[in-house]
């Protein structure tokens, strides 16, 4: 993921860039397109994502697309299971492009256009449609011009901004794939953990989460450093067995080669997403708006996903970690 964050941060400029811009135009001017949105939370004027995307609906259209669905980039992201199940449905839509919407903490505006791959990283590395602005109307404007005034062949669009639900979450629910359990034999292997930026294609999609889109390959790698530092000394202090730090991508066979057969992975997001995510009742939590991290382990052989016991997320990744690895510790 490394190389893609700064891919992404090449992006970011006010004029218009992309490879093969021609071919996605063309696709984005004759198929259907759905649309993600990761907003700060932070930046002024304060827009949620669905006020954007009211804002955002008309502009697309006049640009020649066709936007059937939106939804907030954060909530496709929380695992693979809810990703697969975004590009089924995808996939029975017919749907050929993703739009992305993103604004930064400093209020920067940055969108996309991308081919849907047609399988659960919903997006890849490779051609695209980009732009940039400082406010609302320099993207409205920029989105608007993507066409250059060539014949679109979406006829019927919808007047106004469409939130479908995805089938089987409905109700936010999905067959989670996460077991509340602790995995057997950590002591005959290893426990691989991935580091910011260490992850495959099926990453690409999170690079576009506001607080992290565009960041500099230096820096990544400096985050990369002071991540290893701490989570050695929790790892140090709460978990007896033998650990592989991963700061590139690798293939599941290749870390098994390695001896590799546990991956340590995160999420972060809104607790009552996790948990509903995970297959638990989210209102146990006592705070479901709160932003936590929680770890979880992947067993690659069976890609079965160990969350633990108990239930010990955390808007601190330290505490969140400790308390998952001292459920691990014998």
């Amino acid at each position: 993921m490394t190389k893609y964050i700064l891919i992404a941060g090449l992006l970011f400029s006010t004029s218009l860039q992309s490879i093969g811009q021609n071919e996605v135009v063309d696709q984005f001017l004759s198929g259907k397109s759905v649309v993600f949105i990761s907003a700060s939370t932070t930046a002024s004027p304060s827009f949620s994502w669905k006020e954007l995307a009211e804002e955002l609906h008309p502009s697309l259209i006049a640009a020649g697309g066709d936007p059937i669905a939106y939804y907030e980039l954060e909530e496709a992201i929380l695992s693979d299971a809810i990703k697969n199940s975004y590009a089924s449905y995808f996939s029975r839509r017919l749907v050929e492009n993703i739009v992305l919407l993103i604004r930064k903490n400093d209020g920067q505006f940055y969108s996309h256009v991308f081919p849907f791959t047609g399988n659960g990283n919903i997006i890849a590395p490779g051609e695209n449609w980009s732009g940039s602005a400082e406010d609302l109307e320099g993207i409205k404007s920029q989105i608007e011009s993507i066409g250059n005034g060539r014949r679109s062949e979406n006829f019927l669009v919808i007047e106004v901004p469409e939130y479908p639900p995805i089938p089987g979450m409905e109700n936010n629910s999905t067959q989670s794939g996460y077991l509340a359990e602790n995995p057997l034999n950590l002591d005959a292997f290893k426990l691989g953990v991935l580091l910011t930026g260490a992850a495959g294609n099926e990453g690409f999609l999170t690079t576009f989460r506001h607080d992290i889109y565009g960041m500099p390959e230096q820096q990544v790698a400096a985050e990369q450093r002071a991540e290893r530092e701490g989570m050695e000394s929790v790892f140090d202090a709460n978990y007896p067995y033998e650990v592989v730090f991963l700061t590139e991508a690798k293939s599941n066979q290749e870390l098994i080669q390695d001896g590799v057969q546990f991956l340590l992975m995160k999420q972060e997001g809104r607790e009552a997403d996790l948990m509903q995510s995970m297959g638990l009742d989210p209102t146990a939590s006592g705070q479901p708006d709160r932003v936590v991290v929680k770890y979880f382990i992947r067993f690659l052989v069976r890609n079965e996903l160990y969350i633990g016991t108990t239930w010990d997320a955390d808007p601190d990744w330290r505490v969140a970690l400790k308390a998952f690895l001292e459920q691990l510790s014998p």
